[in-house]
């Protein structure tokens, strides 16, 4: 889809994580110009240390996508490249700071759909009593060449190989890099990778290019008698001067097109057939102009065994895309079935608390008994409590949101926590000390995020708490101007974790608890510290407690600082969980 921006088509982009802090989280490019970089002001604001406050820019050229640097501390490369300023195409890794991005667009040259470049052409009457004039069988790529032919042979499957295994989005982002790389490689004009369905089995046009200098409005015309004979013989075949050839003869259209050399192989895959790829060139230039004889023998039987051993790695690199997005399927089903089991198991647990507590209120009501209608409302507060955290952590874990970054003194968030649990914790006879500096600086955090961060492990810390003699929570909060971080220990003087469920602390639908936890708690905290750019460590053992320590860089308002002149160092500390 495009939207149109000052009477200009802009075309819709997205920016994959594929590396760095927000590793697997994909970006839409909004309204161009779009500015990246650390500092707040940004409209996409990556957490990496090594990222510039203000890093780079990514504008619309009326054609393309182009991202330009802004004088960043470190650089900004395309595909490995250091750049000033580039043009990007569907498939580009960038990377700013440590952060690698895949990029991906619907570019003006694939925005139309590829059954509507092409002209399938066929014999307008009578039987088609075309002549082969030179044919390859499916392992004929290997057949002997001179040295310098092998070389370059070897040098083009090395980089068809190299777009293989890539990361992509999709599979005509696969298909479109490969063809553009065998139109160079095999000299030809125009290409087309017709690609066979999975579900119906039918060959359909998937990608069109067109080398530069060609012509590209035309539609591609695409010989029948060709296809057919590579998808039923599952053989490679070339026509040279296809004008001239028997199986061209006058009355067919696909002279009128110009089409004077036309090569066509398998994708065979390794149990059947994916597609075939069809290349040609054509009589006239992009100027209109008849070419010469000589320019248009271009095609031989080395480039024939060449476009086949194209059309295997294709074949198998499409075979291994789907391969992947079958199992990416599976998982996603399989993820679902998992989320809704567990939350519908909480729930009815939730439902089983407030229809009990209901009960023992709507007995009170009855026998006019206030402490059972106390104790009963007290069961059904405690629920509503339950549910309403259940769903916060959700909401919370599922959004890929932005942090509402605010200048406020952590210290505030702390002592809210603590007022928000003071009940609660006096009820379970836990002692609460509280040592967090008056003149702590502020920083640019997501108060609600924190607050709800550090909650968490003040209603963990009370559960392990439970039962122990003197129980004792402690909250330490510190500034470390060395390297410009906080650091808040939650310490517990409970029961401690077992080891052997430290691996699997933070993760999802992992709780100690039993019944009563969701397991969303921890993972929630630690996204909302991975979004500050920070990580959570802890130490515990078994019988003593156990210390949480949420450490986060300190984050300047962008109205009021300056862009750093040298990248902030590297974060020090214990070594994180897996």
């Amino acid at each position: 889809m495009s939207r149109c921006e000052g009477g200009n088509a802009v075309f819709e982009a997205t920016l994959l994580v594929i590396q760095g802090p927000d590793q697997g989280s994909r970006i839409d490019l909004g309204k161009p110009p779009v500015r990246i970089g650390r500092g707040v002001q940004n409209d996409v604001r990556i957490l990496d240390k090594e990222m510039s406050r203000q890093h780079a820019v990514f504008q619309w050229d009326g054609e393309a996508w182009v991202i330009n640097d802004r004088n960043s501390s470190n650089g900004t490369f395309v595909n490995g490249m250091l750049v000033e300023t580039a043009q990007l195409r569907r498939g580009d890794q960038i990377q700013l700071g440590r952060t690698i991005f895949l990029f991906s667009a619907e570019l003006p040259e694939i925005a139309a759909s590829a059954s509507s470049q092409i002209h399938l052409i066929g014999q307008r009457g009578g039987q088609d009593n075309s002549r082969i004039v030179s044919q390859a069988p499916p392992d004929a790529s290997h057949l002997s060449v001179g040295r310098e032919q092998a070389g370059a042979n070897l040098q083009i499957l090395y980089q068809i190989t190299e777009e293989a295994v890539r990361p992509t989005s999709t599979c005509e982002e696969l298909l479109e890099r490969i063809l553009q790389l065998t139109l160079d490689a095999v000299g030809a004009d125009r290409g087309c990778i017709l690609v066979t369905d999975s579900k119906t089995d039918r060959i359909e046009p998937r990608v069109v290019s067109y080398r530069h200098g060609v012509d590209s409005t035309e539609r591609m015309p695409i010989s029948t008698t060709i296809v057919e004979y590579v998808i039923q013989h599952g053989q490679g075949v070339r026509t040279t001067d296809a004008q001239r050839d028997a199986r061209f003869d006058g009355g067919q259209s696909i002279m009128q097109a110009g089409i004077r050399e036309a090569m066509c192989v398998p994708m065979r895959g390794r149990y059947e057939l994916m597609g075939v790829i069809y290349v040609d060139t054509n009589s006239v230039n992009s100027l209109g102009m008849e070419m010469t004889q000589l320019s248009l023998n271009r095609f031989n039987d080395h480039l024939l065994r060449l476009l086949l051993a194209v059309g295997r790695q294709s074949a198998l690199a499409l075979e291994n895309l789907r391969y992947q997005e079958s199992m990416i399927s599976a998982e996603r089903l399989a993820a679902v079935g998992q989320t809704v089991a567990i939350m519908s198991h909480h729930i009815k647990n939730i439902l089983q608390g407030v229809r009990g507590g209901s009960y023992l209120v709507d007995m009170g009501l009855k026998d006019e008994n206030l402490e059972l209608i106390q104790k009963g409302w007290g069961i059904v507060e405690r629920n509503q409590d339950r549910i309403y955290n259940l769903v916060m952590d959700m909401l919370t874990f599922s959004k890929e949101r932005d942090p509402k970054l605010e200048f406020v003194s952590i210290k505030d968030v702390i002592e809210d926590v603590c007022e928000l649990m003071e009940k609660r914790l006096e009820d379970r006879g836990i002692e609460l000390v509280v040592d967090v500096p008056e003149d702590l600086p502020k920083s640019m955090v997501d108060p609600e995020g924190f607050h709800r961060a550090i909650l968490n492990f003040v209603v963990n810390a009370i559960d392990a708490l439970e039962d122990r003699d003197e129980p004792l929570l402690t909250m330490r909060c510190r500034y470390q101007e060395s390297d410009e971080t906080f650091q808040l220990d939650i310490e517990d003087n409970g029961t401690g974790i077992d080891p052997v469920d430290m691996p699997k602390l933070f993760s999802l639908f992992e709780s100690s608890k039993g019944s009563a936890g969701t397991g969303l708690g921890l993972s929630v905290s630690r996204k909302v510290l991975r979004e500050h750019g920070g990580e959570i460590t802890l130490d515990s053992e078994i019988g003593k407690g156990t210390c949480f320590h949420l450490v986060w860089p300190f984050i300047k308002d962008d109205q009021v600082s300056k862009e750093d002149s040298q990248p902030e160092p590297p974060q020090s500390g214990s070594t994180t969980l897996p």
